[in-house]
């Protein structure tokens, strides 16, 4: 078994950093074939790497910084957003990257570096070698680019979002008596599941090509 990096969470945070949706996908081994009982009994009983707590003080951790990159970039008169990348290592496994909408909506994406088992034979050698450096170098063995994708599929499920008549963006701002709703659109949250569980890093093409079949 080789540990390549997953997609430990997903989070998309208001522009009031209030959190609006927030997915959690387990680590282990991904599922290869067909589903059978056995296989999904096992994957009922796959372990969060992060607890609900642990999820809110990073989240918190990374609006900081957000925070602290706008005010130098409107400093320094750039007044851009976007991209930021990387945002800080939590540690040797864990390491969050974030994308800003020009509406201040944030996406995070949390990465585990170690959170996804591939099967040997799954592996080709230049995927072997890739997963062997992002997993060695720990968050610098991942480019930001590498979250690209994921940021903006997430941006476009949000996109496809508020293009729903029926979804009502007043809602869910935090101000005043109003404590801000969550997102619960079923369309948004399979969506955003299937983004997380589909992303590999850049050169383990041959891995993803069996995660969906």
């Amino acid at each position: 078994m080789t540990a390549i990096p997953s997609l430990a969470c997903l989070a998309v945070i208001g522009k009031n950093n209030n959190p609006l949706y927030i997915a959690h996908f387990p680590s282990g081994e991904p599922q290869l074939s067909p589903p059978t009982k056995q296989k999904q009994e096992k994957e009922q009983h796959k372990e969060l790497l992060l607890t609900p707590l642990q999820t809110s003080l990073i989240l918190s951790a990374t609006l900081d910084i957000f925070q602290a990159r706008a005010a130098a970039n409107q400093s320094a008169g750039a007044g851009l957003v976007g991209d930021y990348g990387l945002l800080h290592a939590i540690d040797e496994r864990l390491a969050a990257y974030g994308f800003e909408t020009n509406t201040d909506v944030r996406f995070v994406a949390l990465v585990d570096l170690r959170g996804r088992l591939i099967p040997s034979d799954a592996m080709t050698g230049a995927a072997t070698t890739v997963a062997s450096a992002a997993t060695s170098l720990g968050s610098l063995g991942l480019r930001d680019g590498e979250l690209k994708v994921v940021f903006k599929s997430m941006q476009n499920a949000y996109i496809r979002l508020l293009q729903n008549p029926f979804f009502d963006p007043d809602e869910y701002l935090l101000n005043g008596s109003n404590s801000g709703k969550r997102i619960t659109s079923p369309k948004f949250v399979e969506e955003i599941r299937r983004i997380g569980e589909s992303w590999v890093p850049e050169g383990l093409g041959s891995v993803k090509d069996k995660l969906k079949k």
